[in-house]
């Protein structure tokens, strides 16, 4: 059996693990155990009720964090010449085309989002090996795909994030930081709480929201009340 550290003896004793808390509750209790020298990102796993062997189940999508994750969003941006002071303007990091697809080819990933015209979407595509494992490979679906460039990365730098549910049914998100305050990590994981139950596969039968956690980088879990989420 594992060794319980110290912290982790006094985090657990501030806190009932079995019970479970309101999404404010918990976001109070998790400032109050999270001892990370750094500023810790605030995270939710929600456990679905879905068979993600089957397409129709699969749980995708993006939802915008109304006060943003807290973390520096590096973008990258592939479009033509006439996109490009567009896509500056509104703050994307890195903005080209064939030198970064050059660059990507060679190893190159350092970028949190990656956003496309569909114009060059047919010299991108066969970045896909490269970028899709790291969830980086521009989607139509989840708005990385566009002719709104502008957009886009406005709505990326504020705090849009992207979630999908893993090969065990759990979409893992972070929400913000342990500094946040207790108000914002609440409205922050009510959105994407709202979001999630918004995004039920019609296919999906039974309780679809089966557990939900929340916790820090380095923090014990604090089960969430899921039942108001249940559908």
């Amino acid at each position: 059996m594992a060794r319980i550290t110290k912290k982790r003896k006094v985090a657990l004793s501030k806190y009932d693990v079995e019970k479970n808390y309101e999404v404010a509750e918990a976001a109070k209790i998790l400032k109050g155990i999270s001892s990370s020298k750094f500023d810790a990102s605030v995270e939710l796993s929600v456990r679905l009720g879905i068979d993600v062997k089957q397409a129709n189940q699969m749980v995708r999508g993006t939802v915008s964090l109304p006060h943003g994750t807290g973390k520096e969003v590096r973008i990258l941006v592939l479009c033509t010449p006439d996109k490009e002071d567009e896509a500056k303007a509104a703050g994307a990091d890195f903005v080209g085309l064939d030198e970064f697809i050059t660059k990507i080819k060679g190893g190159w990933t350092d970028v949190d989002v990656v956003i496309a015209t569909p114009s060059v979407m047919g010299k991108v595509g066969g970045l896909g090996k490269i970028l899709g494992p790291r969830g980086l490979m521009p989607n139509p679906k989840i708005g990385t795909v566009t002719p709104e460039i502008g957009k886009a990365v406005k709505e990326a730098k504020a705090g849009k994030i992207e979630f999908k549910a893993d090969k065990d049914g759990i979409v893992h998100v972070a929400v913000g930081k342990v500094s946040f305050d207790e108000q914002k990590i609440t409205e922050n994981a009510a959105e994407f709480l709202q979001t999630i139950v918004k995004a039920k596969p019609a296919a999906a039968k039974g309780a679809y929201i089966r557990s939900i956690f929340m916790s820090s980088t380095m923090s014990p879990s604090i089960r969430i009340e899921s039942k108001s989420y249940a559908s």
